[in-house]
């Protein structure tokens, strides 16, 4: 039976916050009959996207839809509904002796969300995004026709879906690939960079490494700036695993996790604070180069283990701000992002450099290409918007672009680059934002 109820929604970053209408459903006749009726809607998964991505007046909840159809481990694929959480798809293939080939810095993100965003990782410059593992989806479209989407069936659609932000229509349930692995560890290793010149030189030398990711610290200026510790790895085999880990090698111990019981205080995020912060970051490893193994959860999914970490922030929110630049550009377009985020000191804690490699071009709605791409927080308050606005101006002298899964406030030119997404039944807040002031 359908479930109407009117909520207060908002996505991870906690704005904007808006009053929807909020549908939810066991069957796709139900989901077909409300839609019918809706002259505007759009599909919401577990809400881990930022901004006003995945936010309009009406709602489809797609959490109920959460079971599994298929777990073929002959051939490593995995079928399922799309309110399927990552966080359920490997709990239940990581003691089978798979993982996610792509998967993003959380596990709480749906598998319709996934395939809404096109996901990347930390190994873009290997497996590309999400969208390269997908066998086929089923779309309900506006006009209430269930599709089946792949590679030889509604092809259009199915690259339209990818990184399609939701609005090509609901997607129901998705096939995809799983990678094979050892062991539930990866072989680390974190090394200290004392400026963005050693930083980028050890990008150029880690691109044959599957994951490489970087975590900065934003607020250092002059010959300090670009300071920052690179983070890599590869799937343990088991051969390589110490004998304490073999015995459990796909079964690691549970972490104890942590939850953030209310939101900070507007003072409690400032600059001291972060200064503090980074500091104990940069020098928790105690010497510049450090190897060990971490299991998989603690290297893909750090912040997890904190709950509802989003409310440090306080009850404003924030916003997530992800851009990409070319990659012959990006070591000079990295330092003037970087000295004007300095200069504001409107820093972060977490800042994430990483490398892109090549793009699909048939995947043409994902936010990735070849280049350098920076994530990081802001607070809500009086002076973000005219930072956003001239960080945006630096990404569009650079030829970037930014992330339409964590826009909330960026110039529409930079976000606009979706393609075969027109829809009148199907629209988010967001898109009718950027549509409306280009």
């Amino acid at each position: 039976m359908a479930i109407k109820k009117t909520e207060n929604i908002t996505n991870w970053g906690n704005y904007p916050a808006i009053d929807a209408e909020v549908l939810a459903f066991q069957s796709v006749n139900e989901a077909r009959e409300e839609i019918s009726r809706c002259s505007k809607i759009i599909a919401r998964g577990n809400g881990r996207c930022y901004g006003d991505a995945s936010l309009q007046k009406t709602v489809i909840a797609t959490k109920r839809w959460n079971k599994f159809i298929a777990f073929e481990r002959q051939n490593g694929e995995i079928e399922c509904e799309s309110g399927v959480l990552l966080s359920e798809v490997i709990e239940l293939i990581i003691p089978a002796g798979f993982f996610i080939v792509v998967t993003p810095g959380t596990k709480f993100v749906t598998v319709g969300g996934a395939i809404a965003s096109d996901i990347h990782g930390k190994n873009h410059h290997v497996d590309g995004c999400f969208s390269e593992h997908v066998i086929f989806f089923t779309l309900l479209t506006e006009n209430g026709e269930i599709k089946k989407c792949s590679r030889d069936e509604n092809e259009d659609l199915f690259w339209a879906t990818m990184g399609g932000m939701g609005l090509t229509g609901l997607i129901l349930t998705a096939r995809f690939k799983l990678k094979k692995i050892e062991t539930a560890y990866i072989r680390n290793e974190a090394i200290q960079a004392k400026n963005l010149d050693e930083i980028f030189t050890l990008f150029d030398a880690s691109e044959s490494w599957t994951y490489n990711v970087a975590w900065l610290d934003c607020l250092q200026k002059g010959k300090n700036i670009g300071k920052s510790i690179m983070l890599r790895g590869e799937h343990a085999r088991l051969d390589e695993l110490p004998k304490k880990l073999k015995k459990h090698a796909l079964n690691p111990k549970k972490k104890i996790s942590f939850d953030i019981p209310f939101y900070f205080p507007s003072f409690a995020l400032n600059p001291v604070t972060i200064k503090i912060f980074n500091w104990l970051f940069y020098h928790k490893q105690g010497k510049k180069h450090l190897k060990n193994f971490v299991d998989l959860e603690s290297f893909f999914y750090p912040l997890d283990a904190i709950h509802n970490w989003n409310k440090i922030y306080g009850k404003k929110g924030f916003i997530q701000y992800q851009f990409v630049i070319p990659k012959h550009k990006g070591k000079e377009g990295m330092r003037q992002i970087l000295e004007t985020i300095a200069a504001s000191g409107n820093g972060s804690f977490l800042v994430v450099l990483k490398l892109f490699g090549r793009n699909n071009p048939l995947a043409y709605n994902a936010f990735p290409f070849e280049g350098y791409t920076l994530a990081l927080d802001f607070k809500v308050n009086n002076k973000l918007t005219a930072l956003v606005a001239t960080l945006d101006g630096i990404v569009e002298k650079y030829g970037g672009r930014i992330y339409r899964t964590k826009d909330a406030m960026s110039k529409p030119s930079l976000t606009s680059y979706l393609k075969n997404i027109d829809s009148p039944k199907f629209n988010s807040l967001q898109n009718e934002r950027i549509n409306s002031t280009l």
